[in-house]
């Protein structure tokens, strides 16, 4: 008998994970790619795919060393089975909302109780900010997802190690997850877990399960799964690790000069707005009781130690992007579930207030989807070219003042293209954008560099040769650049146009007309 319940509670979890992928996957092709996160993370990839190059990701055919790789691996793989759109693209974001809301289930099935491992994952699945989370082709849900696996199933390890039961599987397992957080957005897939694991220990004054952290099988699983892609790298091209570490980890983190500078606080009102109407129930999480409250459980500290300490971290830094306390939701899920259900048990009205407020909050996800594929599409997406025109493999693409990141994308372009623009250190270094980007990826590969990033005022070598160019830009870009008016206008939809320029036969330089201004 109690085999049949056990296979039986097996099946409904295998059902109930089914379920909520397919919630979480179904709208994920409905809208273009946003630019510029989507569409850089998704053209990282598809050049991946497209090259062959699986090592080393590439913007534009440059080393592009923000990020470690493992998104771009999946979204690349899946592209590569399922077709260059935008569902597979999206796929590790899936992936990690998935390991996020179903690590999450199945953990409080074990250590908590049925009702609530069922209602905080109903209340995960339907939070607008995660369920958008899921379909949005950046690296922040993919870490969120190996941040929760690293946890839970640490967490996991260290209660079954205190009952007597079997650890060492899932401690090996948290140690595989931290290892792939680290692939997947670099340093804080093994920091972040790492402390807020040992704050849990505190907590709960067991801080003999601190050791956990130093088991040596764990260990040289993490280091075998994360080193050989790094050392790699930094053969291939030295100096990369200084990057990836001081400039992208311990600059952005300490410094100033990124994108998305605010004040300490930015994250509490961005929550509370992100996950309604669910944050509602947060307030009934916080109100004093009337009586003596119940102590709090090994499971419910974890889940506080881990929301708060993900909000305290992402906050301190200057630079603060929406997406990075995407790993606090769960433990916040956990926390509004414990309040409804504390307040539904008390019967008449509130009863039904959690059904009542999942429907709206799911109501609401669709809505957000819904509002997100409405905005205006892409230049990438948008911009069809002509029946009977088409960019061939080995056509030469120039942008004219501003990089287009979907567009390689859409297009299914087989080369890098050309970017013109002002690449003086001086320029570059005013502005944390595409051609920042850009110059930092060429730093690793000079000679691409070179002729990938075209100076405004090396127009003419680039362009009066005896080969044609595609030239995409602003819409406007002809009464900036007059000698436009010589090359072929081929499509133009709103802000954005596509060109054709027949070059010179003889690559005589003086095929283009003099400027006076330059595009900005």
């Amino acid at each position: 008998m109690k085999a049949a319940r056990e296979s039986l509670g097996r099946a409904q979890a295998g059902v109930a994970l089914v379920c909520l992928f397919s919630w979480l996957a179904a709208t994920a092709w409905l809208r273009p790619l946003m630019s510029p996160d989507e569409g850089r993370y998704a053209g990282v990839a598809f050049e991946m795919l497209r090259s062959g190059d699986w090592l080393v990701p590439r913007l534009d055919g440059m080393p592009f060393f923000h990020k470690p790789p493992l998104f771009y691996w999946i979204s690349a793989a899946a592209m590569g089975l399922l077709g260059t759109s935008e569902w597979p693209a999206r796929l590790p974001s899936m992936v990690g909302a998935m390991l996020a809301s179903g690590g999450l289930f199945l953990f409080l099935r074990r250590w908590s109780d049925p009702a609530r491992a069922n209602l905080a994952t109903l209340v995960l699945a339907t939070m607008p900010f995660f369920y958008v989370g899921a379909q949005f082709a950046n690296l922040d849900m993919l870490v969120a997802g190996c941040i929760s696996a690293t946890l839970l199933l640490a967490a996991h390890a260290a209660l079954s190690k205190g009952q007597g039961g079997a650890w060492r599987s899932a401690l090996a397992g948290a140690f595989v997850f931290a290892a792939l957080g680290v692939l997947a957005k670099g340093l804080i897939g093994l920091v972040l877990p790492g402390l807020i694991f040992l704050a849990w220990c505190a907590a709960i004054r067991r801080p003999r399960l601190a050791g956990l952290m130093a088991w040596p099988p764990g260990w040289a699983l993490l280091l075998a799964i994360m080193v050989p892609w790094f050392a790699a790298v930094e053969l291939r091209h030295p100096g990369f690790l200084d990057y990836f570490v001081l400039t992208q980890h311990v600059r952005r983190f300490a410094s100033g000069g990124f994108n998305g500078e605010h004040p300490f606080w930015f994250y509490l009102p961005v929550i509370g707005v992100l996950t309604l109407p669910w944050i509602a129930w947060a307030a009934a999480a916080l109100r004093p009781s009337r009586g003596p409250r119940a102590p709090l459980s090994e499971v419910d500290w974890l889940m506080w130690a881990w929301c708060a300490g993900i909000v305290l971290f992402f906050s301190l830094p200057r630079s603060k992007l929406i997406g990075y306390v995407l790993p606090a939701l769960p433990p916040l899920a956990y926390l509004i579930a414990t309040a409804a259900l504390a307040a539904s048990r008390k019967g008449g009205r509130w009863a039904a207030a959690p059904r009542a407020t999942a429907i709206v909050a799911g109501l609401a996800c669709i809505a957000g989807v819904a509002w997100l594929g409405l905005q205006s599409a892409p230049s990438g997406q948008r911009l069809r070219l002509p029946a009977g025109e088409a960019v061939g493999p080995a056509d030469r693409v120039l942008m004219l003042g501003a990089y287009y990141y979907e567009l390689p994308f859409y297009w299914r372009l087989q080369q890098p293209v050309q970017v013109s623009a002002d690449w003086t250190p001086a320029t570059v270094a005013l502005h944390d954008d595409w051609r920042k980007e850009l110059y930092e990826a060429g730093r690793f590969d000079p000679e691409r560099s070179a002729a990938l990033l075209v100076d405004v005022r090396r127009l003419p070598a680039a362009l009066c040769v005896p080969q044609a160019t595609w030239l995409i830009g602003a819409s406007g870009a002809p009464a900036v650049l007059p000698w436009l008016a010589q090359a072929r206008l081929v499509a133009v939809e709103g802000d954005t146009a596509v060109w054709q320029f027949a070059g010179s036969a003889t690559g005589d330089p003086a095929c283009l007309q003099p400027t006076e201004r330059v595009l900005p």
